[in-house]
């Protein structure tokens, strides 16, 4: 990808990109098209594995094609109508994506949940939607759903993916319930979705406030479809495969997902990551997508064990090479022939346990971090990491095979620009960019200023056009001194570490900039293992080892600020922060108010005595 950064000329000196290739997407299409056209034309080619009893059973494009008509003229039946919204809730799995394209074939508006929310989660949602009706997986689910019935008068159909008492499977109700429905007059109402129909209300992780309704067009989701093809050329293709496990109720996944649909990149879902190691095993995906607290915990393990089987200083010298390979313009023949002994050593073990055949790895939802970036590029699995919010259906900026820089969120895809705004601000602008919030003229009016949308990160463009994110707006702390404090560059190199779960870095008008600290508990056993402790995180959390071992890594976090900036204290809580507990986002974001809150006296003890 080639472009010129731009300049804008005034006072303000705001800096530009935009990417230099463009998508189309024309006022008569909708995402369901390329379901009916690789059935067509491509009726043969395995677009999905499904996991069935243990094993994966190929689906083909025209057999996909069948099931989405069938659910579709189910749903066409129980008298939805265009623009009506479907409720789903479910793990990740076929049906997902079945009952997605499904739900858009009848002309109807996508609302996922995720299957982990609280009942007055659900209840906001279906109430602030509007939903009609619902997709559960589970017993479980639909009893949750049963509780709330009566103040949500316009939900009035609930069907269960998995079999009840007395309750057919979602699948097999809504294909018997369309089965008179003329296939003619199903295909004309799916033709007839536009562009700039809305396709998906996706509600926000709700880290503060009540979650928002992001409504994303067909047009949208094409152009962000389009984009990621172009700029991954060589994963996204027929005859590749990609294990999804992430949850589809967040756009990143549900978008890459669409994207194999698109490209006929066989797809499989995994619901459980429980089993991951075994079944990408089993998949051998081409590539994976994921949020960066998975390759933390790939490479926390496999370092683990190393040292628990004692050939830790054999990983450490493999990793040190790794990142020093990576770092490398042009490694030179001694290099290089380290680098071989290391791969037959080292690098092609963590290879087979990602399965074997997989090229690359795309990450989002949070920051990578460099080192982990290097060491995945110098094993042979490079990450390429991305930036985009919900509002922008996934990605907007990424690093791609041809354009590549750690450290970065990558270059605009193609057709779409960024700005970086005199306060810092990223601003966004392309056709994937959402149409607004749902029934919030407010919201969508102080996010969606002067054709920009305006992120509330805060970034810079380098020469080449690649965006750094630095930040948040709101998250910024001020210390007691005046010094201004991004977090997330701190709560990033903490993360690096072994031991080290999450972070809550704090210190708002406060002396100094202090932290909470969780461990990581699979790693904490070997860790008690090799330093001969015993007990649990909470009888352990002022062990002076731990301490030492931790402030290391603090020490070694406070390289990348200034002394000002640099953590000075930290407490170690008792338990990992939790999503039932309300502390994290189903996407692993730190809910910080909450977290704040929550251990207001863990923090005020740390600047006791200051």
């Amino acid at each position: 990808m080639h472009g010129v950064t731009r300049a804008v000329l005034s006072s303000r000196d705001v800096r530009e990109y935009s990417a230099p290739a463009t998508v189309t997407v024309t006022d008569e299409e909708n995402l369901t098209d390329m379901v009916w056209a690789n059935a067509d034309r491509f009726g043969d080619a395995v677009s999905f594995r499904r996991l069935v009893d243990g094993s994966w059973v190929d689906v083909t494009a025209r057999e996909f094609a069948a099931h989405v008509l069938a659910v579709a003229k189910g749903l066409i039946a129980s008298g939805l109508r265009p623009g009506d919204r479907v409720a789903l809730l479910s793990k990740t799995r076929y049906e997902w994506s079945l009952l997605d394209f499904a739900i858009w074939s009848a002309g109807c508006v996508t609302v996922p949940i995720y299957e982990t929310s609280s009942a007055e989660q659900v209840e906001w949602i279906l109430s602030d939607s509007g939903a009609r009706a619902m997709v559960v997986e589970t017993a479980g689910h639909k009893a949750t759903v049963d509780g709330l019935v009566d103040r949500l008068p316009e939900l009035t159909r609930v069907w269960q993916i998995d079999a009840g008492v007395d309750l057919a499977p979602a699948v097999d109700e809504l294909t018997a319930l369309g089965a008179e429905v003329d296939e003619d007059a199903a295909h004309e109402l799916h033709r007839s979705v536009r562009a700039d129909a809305v396709a998906t209300l996706v509600y926000t992780s709700g880290t503060t406030g009540r979650p928002k309704g992001i409504e994303l067009t067909h047009r949208n989701l094409l152009a962000e479809v389009r984009a990621d093809i172009k700029a991954f050329p060589q994963l996204l293709k027929s005859g590749n495969s990609m294990l999804v496990f992430l949850p589809l109720a967040h756009v990143f996944a549900r978008a890459i997902s669409i994207c194999c649909v698109y490209a006929r990149t066989t797809l499989g879902h995994l619901p459980d990551v429980k089993t991951l190691v075994n079944d990408l095993g089993t998949f051998r995906p081409t590539f994976v997508v994921a949020v960066p607290r998975v390759f933390e915990k790939v490479y926390n393990t496999a370092k683990q064990r190393a040292h628990a089987e004692g050939k830790g200083k054999i990983f450490d010298a493999a990793e040190a090479l790794a990142i020093q390979y990576s770092q490398t313009a042009k490694p030179g023949i001694a290099l290089r022939a380290k680098h071989l002994v290391a791969d037959r050593l080292v690098y092609g073990k963590l290879r087979l346990a990602l399965g074997g055949r997989c090229e690359a790895a795309i990450s989002g939802g949070a920051p990578l971090g460099a080192r982990l970036a290097h060491f995945f590029r110098g094993i042979g699995v490079p990450v390429f990491e991305g930036y985009g919010l919900t509002e922008t259906s996934a990605a907007i900026a990424v690093n791609t095979n041809a354009n590549f820089k750690v450290g970065t969120v990558g270059r605009p895809v193609a057709g779409a620009s960024v700005r970086i705004a005199d306060d810092g601000e990223v601003l966004l602008s392309g056709d994937m960019v959402f149409s607004g919030y749902w029934h919030n003229p407010e919201a969508t009016g102080e996010s969606l200023r002067d054709g920009w949308f305006h992120t509330g990160d805060l970034g810079s463009l380098d020469d080449d056009g690649f965006l750094a994110i630095t930040g948040r707006k709101k998250e910024i702390i001020v210390t007691a001194g005046g010094k201004n404090v991004a977090p997330a560059v701190l709560e990033d190199r903490l993360r690096m570490h072994p031991l080290v779960s999450q972070c809550l870095v704090v210190g708002d008008r406060k002396p100094f900039i202090g932290a909470l600290i969780t461990i990581d508990e699979e790693y904490f056993q070997g860790w008690k293992s090799r330093n001969g402790k015993q007990g649990t995180v909470a009888e352990l959390a002022d062990d002076p080892d731990l301490h030492a071992e931790l402030q290391s890594a603090v020490d070694e976090a406070n390289r990348a600020v200034s002394r000002a900036e640099s953590i000075r204290n930290f407490t170690v809580l008792p338990q990992d922060f939790s999503e039932e507990r309300g502390e994290i986002t189903p996407s692993l974001k730190l809910r910080r108010e909450i977290i704040a809150s929550k251990y207001a006296d863990r923090i005020e003890a740390i600047y006791a005595g200051h």
